[in-house]
């Protein structure tokens, strides 16, 4: 996987590029608007997404283990076969997301508006 920072992201993104397989593992995009991004396979393991906009992003068997989603706004967003082990969804919007064969596990979902 090849690591990119911040700033690359969001270059990558503007130009359209394919991100599947980047690693942005424990990368800081807090309150970034990342509103219909393609992070399809992307590792976000430990990212810091604290009130990202990831409305209608794809994120479909990303790996968010242990990210800390606070408040984020994944509303629509396509989470199917992401892994979210210990991620923290406090606060966070997930009304109408896909989390068919999500992973789950020690989720933080306090507070979380969602519609499953």
């Amino acid at each position: 996987m090849a690591k990119i920072t911040k700033d690359q992201l969001f270059q990558k993104l503007s130009s359209g590029d394919d991100l599947t397989g980047f690693d942005l593992s424990w990368i800081d995009l807090h309150e970034a608007n990342l509103v219909g991004a393609n992070l399809s396979g992307v590792n976000l393991e430990g990212a810091d997404l604290y009130n990202a906009n990831l409305a209608q992003a794809n994120l479909s068997e990303a790996n968010l283990y242990g990210a800390y989603l606070y408040g984020a706004n994944l509303e629509g967003a396509n989470l199917s076969k992401a892994n979210l082990t210990r991620a923290d969804l406090e606060a966070a919007n997930l009304l109408n997301a896909n989390l068919t064969d999500t992973n789950l596990i020690g989720v933080n979902l306090r507070e979380t508006k969602k519609d499953f």
